[in-house]
């Protein structure tokens, strides 16, 4: 197989995902070129994200999939809150102080698209080392589990932005991307076909199950919905 197909097949994931976030926004879309930094900013925060990991790896050492409770850990904390925060720093620095942030969906939609610039930068790499095979297993799973970590980190930081004790809501956010992240990844690590199967797919279903919640919610309640209804409950889970 060409490698172009092959950059093709990681790449098209991330952006339909991005296009989709981006249409269910129906009554007040985000400029394109914003959503474009925004994707651009995602890829960026690998960095970060690959420096703490590798700090991370270098203080606590590598796990081993036989270690329950060191497996956890690289998993929830030197993995998943190594990336969730990283992606964080850009949605928070970058998009959270634009003007055109004017609605809690605005939230979901920069978060996705900072997590899918992430997600598509990673599977380059990952597709470019392991071919085919890895670039089908990533679009059906890795690719959607990350854009579920962006739409729960997005719901509550677009809570943040038109709500008091915004630093409270903003932390549960990444504190749930966080926990999604870590669960995921740590049925991966553990290696064994039944955590992957049971607890991997398990983690991605809830993520996907709450992440169309959360579209839904902030597009009913959306400010600029002509039968817009104050929000019952602000909360996912």
């Amino acid at each position: 197989m060409s490698f172009l197909v092959l950059m093709a097949l990681a790449v098209a994931p991330g952006l339909a995902i991005a296009i989709y976030v981006y249409w269910r926004d129906k009554f007040e879309r985000e400029p394109l070129s914003l959503m474009v930094k925004c994707f651009v900013l995602g890829m960026v925060s690998i960095i970060p994200a690959i420096l703490l990991e590798l700090l991370g790896t270098k203080v606590f050492g590598n796990y081993s999939p036989d270690n329950f409770f060191q497996t956890a850990f690289h998993a929830f904390v030197i993995v998943g809150l190594s990336e969730e925060w990283s992606k964080y720093l850009f949605l928070k620095g970058y998009a959270y102080r634009k003007s055109d942030f004017n609605e809690p969906y605005d939230g979901i939609t920069y978060s996705v698209m900072v997590s899918m610039g992430f997600a598509t930068l990673e599977n380059i790499m990952y597709v470019a080392q392991g071919g085919f095979e890895v670039a089908i297993l990533r679009m059906f799973l890795s690719v959607p589990a990350h854009a579920t970590f962006g739409v729960i980190m997005g719901y509550y930081v677009g809570l943040a932005k038109f709500r008091q004790h915004s630093l409270r809501l903003r932390m549960i956010g990444l504190f749930l991307a966080m926990l999604f992240h870590g669960a995921y990844d740590f049925c991966l690590f553990l290696n064994t076909v039944s955590y992957l199967v049971l607890g991997a797919l398990a983690s991605l279903i809830i993520g996907v199950v709450l992440s169309l919640k959360a579209i839904k919610h902030h597009a009913v309640y959306s400010p600029f919905n002509p039968t817009h209804l104050e929000s019952p409950s602000d909360s996912l889970v």
